[in-house]
């Protein structure tokens, strides 16, 4: 799999100081990992933003830290934005050995309509978007593309059993465990309308004329 790249600068402005890189396009980034110093570095937010997009958290990226020798296989740990303009404040870049597993949230993508929501009106049912997987970091898959169209009836499923991996990639749910399934429309009962009369005869007023005649039949007596 073709990784992703991004080049890291050095930062020598920390603490309160940093919204001045901001302003200028610069994000603050932190770098760690076995084998690396951590380091406080910097990137352009255009090229920064960009790499988040296609990588998520599942994806390695190759970073290079200028005015050092060699690559690193990274994985984005964390990302830390504003919580009222979700401005991308910050980003943490964890180095990895490819030489060893990682763990990492895979997201689930389903692929096309159901024949049961379309034909019968259910309701597609997905319990969870993402699967924990361990793989080497350069196997680790980019997402799960499941077909939905398989889903014809209300009795259909589909599985994590059912997925098909690489060699060396284990996703580390139950196999039984469902992903999609499709469940028939909940029919809620109607309400009667109320008639005339029986609102009349909630408001005390005219009584059917068979208990009319009944009254003046006492009456009478």
């Amino acid at each position: 799999m073709e990784t992703l790249s991004i080049t890291l600068s050095p930062r020598e402005v920390t603490g309160k100081k940093v919204s001045r890189l901001r302003q200028a396009g610069v994000v603050p980034v932190h770098f760690y990992g076995p084998g690396v110093d951590s380091a406080s570095l910097q990137a352009d937010f255009l090229t920064l933003r960009s790499v988040l997009i296609s990588a998520g958290r599942n994806v390695p990226i190759t970073v290079k830290v200028a005015g050092e020798k060699g690559e690193n296989i990274c994985f984005v740990r964390e990302t830390q934005l504003h919580p009222v303009t979700e401005e991308l404040l910050h980003v943490d870049f964890y180095r990895v050995d490819v030489s060893q597993t990682v763990r990492a949230e895979v997201p689930i993508i389903l692929e096309g309509e159901p024949p049961a929501v379309r034909n019968l009106g259910g309701i597609l049912l997905r319990p969870f978007d993402t699967l924990e997987v361990e793989a080497l970091p350069l196997d680790m898959p980019e997402s799960f593309r499941i077909d939905v169209t398989v889903l014809e009836d209300f009795t259909s499923s589909v599985r994590i059993g059912d997925i098909e991996v690489e060699e060396g990639v284990n996703i580390l749910r139950d196999p039984v465990e469902m992903i999609a399934r499709v469940v028939a429309p909940r029919i809620e009962e109607e309400e009667v309308p109320e008639t005339d009369e029986d609102l009349e005869l909630a408001e005390g007023e005219e009584a059917p004329e068979g208990e009319e005649d009944a009254e003046d039949a006492t009456t009478d007596e």
